[in-house]
């Protein structure tokens, strides 16, 4: 294994990101032996620079981070950890710790992803009167054939070469598909592994 790289302080930084979308959830940093306890738990441990002590991921919230994979950068001095998380990452309640806008716009990023993600499931469990959303959990026939409709517009629209009618048909596509996976709570864990397979 890459030996890894502490600072001064005997430190390392960690990046943390959803398992599933990828979104960066919290950064946080790690000495030697949350490392290791991250290894030997199976769960994120860090080092608190304020409290100078260390401690794990929810221990007193219950929002604890199981770990899928931790990965090194190229100058082995910052990990990237990938985790199922249990409720919000970050003590304000917010599912990310980056939730403030400072430059720009996170508008035509894959932002939008993890956001909607979680808006489906939220219809899922909790229904809405008038949200098309619910409509589409509530009529399977519905729900599968606009799948099948929308991948059909987008095509079509590809053929056209009409970008604007393409992304606007793609986003309809996305959405559908998510609305279908979200319902049927197909795991994208094995999703992901079938991609794997076709990187040939």
């Amino acid at each position: 294994m890459t030996e890894l790289k502490f600072d001064k302080d005997g430190l390392i930084t960690v990046v943390v990101q959803d398992h599933i979308t990828n979104e960066v959830l919290m950064v946080a940093w790690a000495n030697e032996e949350a490392f290791d306890l991250m290894k030997s738990t199976g769960y994120t441990h860090f080092w608190s620079r304020s409290r100078q002590k260390l401690w794990k991921k929810g221990e007193e919230s219950g929002h604890v981070q199981k770990i899928v994979s931790i990965q090194t950068d190229c100058d082995s001095d910052t990990l990237l950890v990938r985790v199922e998380q249990t409720g919000p990452a970050c003590h304000t309640g917010s599912p990310s710790c980056f939730y403030e806008t400072i430059y720009g716009s996170p508008e035509g990023t894959m932002d939008i992803i993890p956001a909607l993600k979680r808006l489906l499931a939220d219809r899922l469990e909790n229904p809405k009167e008038g949200s098309y959303t619910c409509l589409l959990y509530s009529d399977e026939n519905k729900m599968c054939k606009k799948v099948i409709e929308e991948a059909g517009e987008f095509v079509l629209a590809l053929k056209d070469k009409n970008d604007n009618e393409a992304a606007w048909e793609l986003a309809d596509l996305i959405y559908h598909t998510m609305v279908a996976i979200t319902k049927s709570g197909l795991p994208m864990e094995m999703v992901y592994k079938k991609l794997a397979e076709r990187m040939k």
